[in-house]
């Protein structure tokens, strides 16, 4: 850069930028980098305007200047310009530009075309309400809630997620730690509405079958004994956890299944052990 302008303009971006004002941030670091596409600087540039606009959750354009990061990045070296561009990408539903975002990372992705399904193994997500669940990723950005999350939390079992690729916590169940990611946004919602009801279990094992018989039918139940409260500031940091901790007694159950399916299955659990189960209520979240 040689003219005074253009050095202000230098000077104004990365002051945005450390203000965390990503909307004149990304505006600025655009205009660099479309000034001086090719010289050395303008990597970084294009990288953060695309970054600046995924803040912002405006991912056409986090897409369209994640391409120009990208373009300009060396493939093999886990460039985060690969990541981010490979969120984008899947948000915007460019396969093929995902999967050539994760590759160029330096990740195995399956080859094909449309969705990428696979199994990238089980992670804690931080939905947007806050809450905490367990989902399967189906790539490095998607994955498959497998919990009943609370009503309040509006997220629902089976819903597929897009999350971050910032870790932000950490779980650690049976030795091994989960890095905690947290949600960007929903991307496929579930038919399964989630039913609230109250349980008498006479043994923790009642609770786990409970669980069990709606594991059978493809839907799932979530005692409340398997629930932690946490504060934000404990959530963000290392948590330890029991695989199964499920107590007995009288708790509250959140249901994903059909309606008009709860009171059948829920009357089929008290009926194997009617002296030490019993149901009440049901409502709908």
């Amino acid at each position: 850069m040689t003219r005074e302008d253009d050095r202000e303009l230098y000077k104004r971006a990365r002051h945005a930028w450390e203000a965390e004002d990503w909307p004149v941030a990304g505006e600025l670091w655009e205009r660099l980098a479309r000034r001086y596409p090719d010289i050395p600087a303008a990597e970084s540039w294009w990288y953060n305007a695309a970054l600046a606009h995924k803040f912002l959750r405006n991912w056409a354009k986090a897409y369209d200047l994640g391409r120009e990061a990208a373009a300009r990045s060396t493939p093999g070296r886990e460039d985060p310009a690969f990541w981010n561009l490979g969120i984008a990408a899947t948000i915007m539903e460019d396969w093929a530009t995902a999967r050539d975002a994760w590759s160029a990372y330096g990740l195995n992705v399956p080859d094909g075309e449309g969705e990428i399904e696979a199994d990238f193994g089980t992670t804690p997500i931080r939905l947007s309400g806050g809450e905490v669940v367990w989902a399967r990723r189906l790539c490095p950005t998607r994955a498959r809630v497998l919990n009943v999350p609370t009503p309040a939390s509006g997220r629902r079992f089976g819903e597929v997620v897009v999350h971050d690729g910032a870790p932000n916590g950490e779980r650690t169940v049976d030795g091994r730690t989960y890095p905690v990611f947290d949600e960007l946004l929903l991307f496929r919602a579930s038919e399964l509405p989630t039913t609230t009801v109250e349980v008498v279990a006479g043994t923790p094992e009642d609770v786990r079958a409970l669980a069990a018989l709606f594991d059978e039918h493809g839907y799932a139940a979530e005692p409340a004994s398997g629930v932690q409260a946490l504060c934000a500031c404990c959530s963000e940091g290392t948590v330890h956890q029991d695989r199964d901790h499920h107590v007995a007694g009288g708790q509250r159950v959140h249901l994903a299944a059909p309606v008009d399916r709860v009171a059948g299955l829920m009357d089929a659990w008290c009926a194997s052990a009617p002296r030490r189960r019993n149901w009440t209520g049901a409502v709908e979240g």
